[in-house]
């Protein structure tokens, strides 16, 4: 016998029964670490080729949030409008200003967003490789928070001040880098993580949404078996379906994120102070300010990005047998 299976299995017996290293266990630890390592290379993928595609409708909804009433009489009468006005004003590139930051921030936010909640869902499975409901959301949210901590709210925060800068009179950044050394140099390092906790918010409530939603309706599919494959239009109608979900779910909490990242962002003392102020100056319809440009971003979005990533995941997985 070798010695060392053998000192090794002695070794078990010491163990209390939760601690012990069952067979089926360590057979399966080399695919699940895999199966995240392919989600963060696919999502990374995913996300650079999704925020190119649907990066018009962003930039719509983040104006359209920053249109206040207070003070002045509204700059856009409405989605279309806004193309319009920002056309006029800047040309048709002027609809992807700000997309230099979201290109750069998209591919590590898609990453350690799945990455993050392949990681948690093989934590999560049952015997068979399902999910529970509660668990569906709970792994959702994980990645949420995940991906808001590591990756959006700096990319948000500058996203957000750099179309807001178009806006103003005499606009100050000259591109990525020079805004970034530029909001650095006056804000530090803390002016990149303004909006934290609506962020967190945001994130962790969408993703719990969206991944809860496409996990339920691929289960039904399925019929409890993780092995059947969901043809690939079918996952973006699931895709469509969860966005439209998490639209609904947090557009409030998107209008907050975006007042509390924009260069204005010093009338609020922190999150209450601006919901607060929201609520009193524009009334309970301002916190869905942006719905309907956020709306068909999302649902394409979501589509586009589930879409993509599944299929990455399909040819990862026959080229990378694990």
């Amino acid at each position: 016998m070798d010695p060392t299976r053998s000192s090794a299995a002695n070794y078990g017996l010491f163990l209390p029964p939760f601690a012990r290293p069952h067979s089926h266990m360590m057979a399966a630890a080399p695919a699940s670490g895999s199966k995240s390592l392919k989600g963060i290379i696919a999502g990374g993928i995913t996300g650079g080729i999704e925020i190119c595609i649907t990066f018009p409708t962003e930039y719509v909804k983040t104006q359209l949030q920053l249109d206040e009433k207070s003070g002045q009489a509204k700059r856009y009468k409405g989605p279309v409008d806004c193309v319009k006005v920002t056309v006029n004003e800047h040309g048709f590139r002027g609809l992807y200003r700000g997309l230099s930051v979201l290109l750069y921030g998209s591919i590590p936010k898609s990453a350690v967003r799945f990455g993050s909640f392949e990681e948690f869902k093989k934590r999560n499975v049952d015997e068979k490789g399902n999910l529970s409901p509660k668990k569906r959301l709970l792994c959702g949210l994980g990645a949420g928070i995940s991906e808001a901590i590591l990756a959006v709210t700096p990319m948000e925060t500058l996203k957000v001040k750099f179309i807001n800068d178009q806006t103003s009179a005499n606009p100050k950044y000259k591109g990525f880098f020079h805004g970034v050394k530029h909001i650095i140099k006056e804000q530090g390092i803390r002016g990149t993580y303004q909006g934290l906790t609506p962020t967190m918010m945001k994130q962790g409530s969408n993703q719990a949404m969206r991944f809860y939603v496409m996990e339920t309706l691929k289960d039904k599919y399925r019929g409890g078996d993780p092995t059947v494959k969901v043809p690939t239009v079918l996952t973006g109608v699931f895709g469509a379906i969860a966005g439209a979900v998490s639209v609904f779910g947090n557009t409030p909490i998107d209008v907050i994120k975006t007042r509390m990242q924009g260069l204005d962002a010093h009338k609020y003392k922190n999150t209450l102070d601006c919901i607060i102020k929201v609520m009193k100056y524009e009334g309970p319809a301002a916190f869905y300010k942006g719905t309907v440009p956020r709306l068909s971003r999302v649902c394409l979005d979501v589509a586009i990005t589930f879409m993509i990533y599944d299929s990455f995941m399909q040819f990862f997985n026959k080229i990378w047998v694990t």
